[in-house]
């Protein structure tokens, strides 16, 4: 494909870049620059605008969305179920994990991965700033102020499935980048093949990124091996634990905000600076475990910190400790979705392995979002004692998972 960029001539790098081995380096970083560039912002849109949906409804029930609607006891979260099928059906983040895959190695993967995924964390933050000022517009139009949290930030999402799976697609030729050699008149195509796993990669850096999933062959006995890997299940049930705590976060945590003491705008504004702290610790988390080529240490390492929150919610005795512990929940549980998601794609060889692999780890995992839905019921309230039990508990169970991976 044509590419509108300037091309780059190997002459044209600085002398001390002449050796075979910095040239390649240097047309690895270049490479993988216009790859970011082109791609990753495009990701993490899609992912902002699918998640701000779970931010929104926290926000909106704390607004008054469950007295205008009359629901009671556990209705809301019924409520809750429902979206979280629509979620596990539409897979979208399977969908963009196997895309990356196919455009950087595995030591490159999850910095990027983390990238995209710190859009869930700044949805959150986000969400809890612009519901706070939209509740200002309670009564314009003759609606109440959580209706208009639906109408305004609902329309952060406003591609359909389709067309976001459109979105994605044509951008699949980025992984061609054109280099001009010197003393060449045209130019060649280099695409990158990520052939090597990653701890086995002993060659010199390749020139490509991308290896085609159309040159292997389809065949069942490869679907077969993927869900029989037993680290399919370890993980998955690992990561399972970890979305209980992150989806109840992402549903409940303006609720548990307004146990606190705090309520309307304030509660809403209180939502955000836990989101902030979980979203930089998912980049610096990410960056480290590419750089180690290490993932399941650092969840090992990173899961205690939840638990931690967890103990000092529970055996808290004044609000101030409570809504230090949701710091310390969001710290420790959401730096470790990137690295499980990185896990599948950076240990499975063959791309029908691989895929079925990522696929039944995420519908597995994802179960948790139903889980989640009835952690916090409405009888719990203020302090949720037995919702902040059951998550520590999951979490805990996430830890053996990965420790036996």
């Amino acid at each position: 494909m044509s590419d509108n960029s300037p091309d780059v001539r190997l002459s044209d790098l600085p002398v001390q870049f002449q050796s075979d081995d910095a040239k390649e380096k240097a047309m690895t970083r270049r490479i993988l620059f216009k790859l970011d560039v082109r791609v990753l912002p495009l990701l993490t849109l899609l992912w902002f605008a699918s998640f701000i949906d779970r931010a929104s409804i926290g926000n909106a029930r704390v607004a008054g969305l469950e007295h205008d609607l009359g629901l009671v006891g556990n209705q809301y979260n019924a409520v809750l179920s429902v979206l979280s099928v629509s979620y596990v059906l539409a897979q979208l983040l399977q969908k963009k994990m196997l895309y990356l895959n196919t455009l950087y190695k595995p030591h490159e993967l999850q910095q990027r991965a983390g990238i995209f995924f710190t859009s869930a964390g700044l949805s959150g933050a986000f969400g809890g700033l612009l519901s706070s000022a939209i509740l200002k517009m309670n009564g314009i139009g003759g609606l109440a102020g959580w209706r208009w949290i639906f109408i305004l930030e609902a329309s952060t999402s406003f591609l359909t499935q389709e067309e976001k799976e459109f979105a994605v697609a044509r951008h699949r030729s980025v992984g061609t980048i054109r280099v001009l050699e010197p003393h060449s008149t045209g130019s060649s195509e280099k695409v990158a093949e990520d052939v090597s796993s990653e701890k086995g990669s002993t060659g010199s850096p390749d020139t490509s990124v991308n290896a085609q999933a159309e040159d292997e062959a389809f065949e069942w006995r490869e679907v077969v091996r993927g869900i029989k890997d037993v680290q399919v299940w370890l993980t998955g049930f690992s990561y399972m634990g970890v979305l209980v705590s992150m989806y109840s976060y992402s549903y409940f945590l303006p609720t548990i905000v307004t146990g606190l003491g705090y309520s309307g705008e304030v509660a809403q504004l209180h939502t955000s600076p836990p989101y902030v702290a979980a979203t930089v610790l998912i980049v610096l988390v990410s960056v480290v475990a590419d750089r180690l080529k290490l993932r399941g240490p650092l969840i090992l390492i990173f899961l205690p910190i939840s638990m931690a929150g967890y103990i000092l919610a529970v055996a808290a005795k004044n609000n101030v400790a409570r809504y230090a512990a949701v710091f310390l929940i969001s710290a420790g549980a959401w730096p470790c979705v990137p690295c499980l998601l990185s896990l599948m794609p950076n240990n499975m060889s063959g791309h029908y392995k691989r895929a079925t692999a990522t696929a039944v780890q995420l519908a597995l995992a994802n179960c948790g979002g139903f889980i989640a839905n009835f952690v916090y019921t409405a009888d719990q309230q203020p302090h949720y004692v037995r919702g902040h039990s059951i998550t520590l508990a999951f979490v805990v169970m996430a830890w053996l998972f990965m420790a036996a991976n």
